[in-house]
C-alpha cells in the first residue's frame, strides 16, 4: 500500500519546511507540496527539505484554477500517486512522523475510507480552547442534520487521509468547507462506520483572528447545510467524473 502525503500550502514559508520533514520522516512514498501562487519562499522552502513541489496550476493545466483550499487538494489528489493520501495542513508547528503513520494506520480495516485526527487544540499559547468553527459551528450542525454520522473530535481537522480511489469519486467543495463536505460525502457512499478517528495529541497552528473565523463559519455552515439539500455551494466534480 503506497502513501502520498499532500500539503495545501499559501505563503507558508515560516512553518512548510517543518511539515514536509515530518512527512518525509514517515512512512510515505512522496511528499506533495502544492503551492498555490504562493508569494514569499513557501516553494523553495519546502523543496529543500525535500517535497516535490507543484504549482495548483501546473496540475490538469487544461482547467483554470479556482480560489480556495479546497481547489488545492482536489489537485493534489490527482497528482499523487499513492493508495492512500494523506492530507497535512503546512502551518502546523506540532506535527511529527507519527501523524502519517497513525493516520495511515487507520486503514488496517479494509472498510475504512477515510482516518480523521483527533486531538487537542491549542490557542494563543495555552494548551487548549482552539477549534472555535468547529465546536461552534460544524459540530452542532452535523449533530442536527447528520446524527447517523460517528461524533468525530475534529471533524474539520486538515490532518487526515482517504482512500484515494474514494477521493477521486467524491466532489471537492471549494476553500474551507471541503473537509466537512468530504465526511459527509464519503459517508454517504461507503456508509458511517467508513469513518474512523486516531487520536495524534495536541495540534498546535497559526491561529486566526475573530475577523477571519467569520468567513469560515459562514463556508462551513453553507457546505453542511448543502449537503442537507437546503443550498447550493461551489465545488469541484469527483476526478472520475471528468475522465
Amino acid at each position: 500500500m503506497r502513501v502520498s502525503v499532500v500539503i495545501p500550502a499559501l505563503n507558508e514559508e515560516g512553518t512548510v519546511a517543518h511539515v514536509v520533514r515530518a512527512a518525509r520522516a514517515s512512512c510515505a512514498d512522496e511528499v506533495i507540496v502544492v503551492d498555490s501562487d504562493s508569494t514569499d519562499a513557501t516553494s523553495s522552502n519546502a523543496a529543500a527539505a525535500g517535497a516535490t513541489v507543484l504549482n495548483w496550476r501546473g496540475i490538469a493545466p487544461e482547467i483554470p484554477v479556482q480560489p480556495g483550499k479546497g481547489e488545492a487538494l482536489w489537485r493534489g489528489v490527482r497528482a499523487a500517486k499513492g493508495d492512500i493520501v494523506v492530507f497535512l495542513d503546512a502551518d502546523v508547528t506540532t506535527v511529527e512522523p507519527g501523524w502519517v503513520d497513525g493516520l495511515v494506520g487507520g486503514f488496517v480495516d479494509k472498510h475504512v475510507h477515510l482516518v480523521k485526527a483527533s486531538y487537542t487544540r491549542a490557542l494563543n499559547g495555552a494548551p487548549s480552547g482552539g477549534g472555535r468553527v468547529t465546536e461552534l459551528t460544524a459540530k452542532p450542525l452535523l449533530r442536527l442534520l447528520f446524527p447517523h454520522l460517528p461524533e468525530l473530535d475534529q471533524p474539520l481537522a486538515g490532518e487526515y487521509a482517504i482512500r484515494r480511489s474514494t477521493a477521486l469519486e467524491v466532489p471537492f467543495v471549494a476553500g474551507y468547507g471541503v473537509e466537512a463536505g468530504l465526511l459527509i460525502d464519503v459517508a454517504s457512499l461507503h456508509g458511517p462506520s467508513s469513518l474512523t478517528q486516531v487520536d495524534l495529541g495536541q495540534k498546535a497552528h497559526r491561529n486566526r483572528p475573530l475577523s477571519e473565523l467569520t468567513e469560515m463559519s459562514e463556508t462551513v455552515a453553507r457546505t453542511i447545510l448543502s449537503r442537507a439539500g437546503v443550498l447550493d455551494v461551489p465545488q469541484r466534480q469527483p476526478w472520475t467524473e471528468l475522465r
